[in-house]
């Protein structure tokens, strides 16, 4: 059963929680999303939080996908953040994409992906997306099958451990 999008949803305790859950358990799950497992609840909500601020800011929109199965559990997630230099305010970075482990390979990633390129359309001015993603996990070769292109690599810029450095990837995806 495909997951519902809503961009912008109102952010009450239910919603956070909901998003709390599902980064801690990507992280947990080896996740590529800022955190290295195991993961400590409280150190995801800090980013969280960081979030939050950029969104009651203007500067960043929620995008969330839910289950269908009633309950309507946070499943998926990505932040659009609006570029704040006068130069690149054409294209937009996305953040903290997400989808539970539990519905890995249901090919909600990719409606969230195109969920997320469809939102980025509907913004006055926005031409692209771009996004970093950690080497080493494959991750890039999804974005591209999603029809962004590698523009740019930082060799061994992530350290996920002592002796484990993973490139820093860029992507873009053009929106016309």
């Amino acid at each position: 059963m495909p997951l519902t999008f809503t961009l912008d949803p109102p952010v009450g305790p239910a919603l956070r929680d909901g998003i709390l859950a599902l980064w801690t358990d990507v992280s947990d799950a080896g996740g590529a999303v800022g955190f290295v497992p195991p993961v400590n609840p409280d150190d995801v909500r800090a980013e969280l939080v960081k979030h939050f601020v950029s969104m009651a800011e203007g500067r960043t929109r929620l995008l969330v996908g839910r289950d269908n199965d009633g309950a309507g559990a946070v499943a998926a997630t990505a932040f659009l953040t609006f570029n704040t230099h006068a130069l690149m305010r054409h294209w937009l970075w996305l953040y903290t994409v997400m989808v539970h482990p539990r519905h890995q390979g249901k090919g909600y990633g990719r409606d969230l992906m195109y969920a997320a390129a469809d939102a980025a359309r509907g913004i006055d001015g926005i031409e692209a997306i771009r996004l970093t993603c950690r080497g080493g996990t494959g991750v890039d070769r999804f974005y591209e099958s999603c029809g962004y292109k590698e523009v740019g690599r930082v060799p061994d810029a992530i350290r996920v451990a002592p002796g484990d450095d993973r490139d820093d990837i860029m992507m873009l995806l053009p929106l016309h």
